[in-house]
């Protein structure tokens, strides 16, 4: 239901509570198709570059070559298609309607406003990064030395790119909380992309032919370690972002079920907590096994259980994010506006459309000790986590080769 238009008059003494709407469906699906895109693009090529490329690079030229063409393919078209999905964005909050207006999409970019550089910014440096990752399609090029160049200047375009949409494009009151906003903002996507993106990158690679029979021992051990470590790294700064973003937009648990912002963020929090698990799932039972397996050989019979078991559970963590990135474009506003919002249209007699807002949080001392405390804690339980699941894989290892001597 939406919200009452100026037209409507005032809201009658003691009327109720006004409804929050989620906003059109159009909406969110032209911001998945922007955030899928850039985040993908990302997410790719950190994969090729930090995770997978030094996995490929043991096992052979042709396994390197292999991978990085494929990757290089796919962070090339979702690179291309960012631009028309940017530019579609661009043109539906442009146009007065609610349609799509093309024309002044295009000439808001560079238009001599902060936001329009911004846009510009956002448009031109995703076409840079795919253009220097393009060369990477080219299997010759895709394992010579200029690899890790193409890939790490495409992905600091693409970085910078995913960014801007959350840079201010206004001149700041408070440096310091805008920058830290700003900060907090940048963990939460650039973690997002590297874990949502590196999961579609496994799932490219799970399809056979990706990697030859012969190289999955020595390639699949080592590329979903190095994987895990920069997953656990996007979960730490995702959740310690996502702390912060609750503390300013929710004031405590009740808001999560009282008010629309808290229950879209709800749904939000339960996927990602699924994600989490199934990740736990890959940490702690996928990988010791697939140690063991490089221990023991590839005959053993687990190896075709596993084979089928890591699809389709990268497929789930990948669906889960996309997910994630759907349900992301519903939260407007504050569960705290929202609730402060509800209990003075109930007394009063002030258009909808008028109804005040609360003021940003305060930060305090407390506020800086609690964050502390969860930093801390949820890094220590990070390098536990990567510490147990470690020790879990050269256990089933060791057993895998006494297997093979016996």
């Amino acid at each position: 239901m939406p919200l009452l238009s100026q037209t409507s008059h005032a809201l009658p003494f003691s009327a109720a509570a006004p409804s929050t709407p989620l906003g059109p469906f159009e909406d969110s699906v032209v911001a998945w198709t922007t955030w899928t895109t850039l985040m993908g693009f990302v997410g790719l090529v950190v994969l090729a570059l930090v995770a997978v490329g030094p996995a490929a690079r043991r096992a052979g030229p042709d396994t390197l070559a292999a991978v990085t063409v494929r990757l290089s393919r796919a962070a090339l078209i979702l690179g291309i298609l960012a631009v028309p999905a940017l530019l579609t964005d661009l043109a539906h909050s442009a146009s007065a309607s609610g349609g799509y207006d093309y024309g002044a999409a295009w000439n808001s970019l560079y238009d001599g406003s902060n936001e329009g550089r911004l846009s510009g910014l956002e448009v031109t440096l995703v076409l840079i990064g795919a253009a220097l990752v393009a060369p990477l399609a080219v299997r010759d090029i895709a394992a010579s030395a200029a690899r890790r160049w193409l890939l790490a200047a495409g992905l600091g375009a693409g970085a910078v790119a995913l960014g801007a949409t959350k840079f201010p494009d206004a001149v700041p009151d408070d440096w310091g909380r805008t920058s830290f906003e700003t900060l907090m903002w940048m963990l939460h996507l650039l973690g997002g992309a590297v874990w949502i993106g590196g999961l579609m990158g496994l799932l490219l690679l799970a399809v056979p032919g990706a990697i030859t029979d012969a190289d999955r021992g020595a390639f699949w051990s080592p590329a979903i370690r190095r994987f895990s470590v920069a997953a656990m790294t996007c979960v730490a700064a995702i959740a310690l972002s996502g702390l912060f973003l609750y503390w300013e937009h929710v004031d405590g648990p009740s808001q999560l079920a009282t008010t629309m912002y808290g229950r879209v963020l709800g749904v939000k929090i339960l996927i990602f907590g699924t994600m989490l698990l199934l990740g736990v799932f890959n940490q702690f039972w996928l990988h010791p096994r697939v140690d063991a397996l490089r221990a023991a050989g590839d005959q053993r019979p687990l190896h075709t259980l596993l084979l089928k078991k890591f699809p389709v559970t990268v497929a789930a963590e990948t669906l889960l994010g996309l997910t994630v990135l759907f349900v992301a474009p519903f939260l407007h506003g504050s569960a705290r506006n929202q609730a402060f919002q509800a209990g003075i249209a109930q007394h009063s007699t002030i258009a909808v459309d008028d109804l005040p807002k609360l003021p940003a949080k305060e930060v305090s001392m407390s506020t800086w000790v609690w964050g502390t405390t969860e930093t801390v804690t949820l890094i220590a339980l990070m390098i536990a986590g990567y510490l147990i699941s470690g020790s879990l894989a050269r256990r089933r290892t060791a057993k895998g080769a006494q297997a093979v001597s016996a």
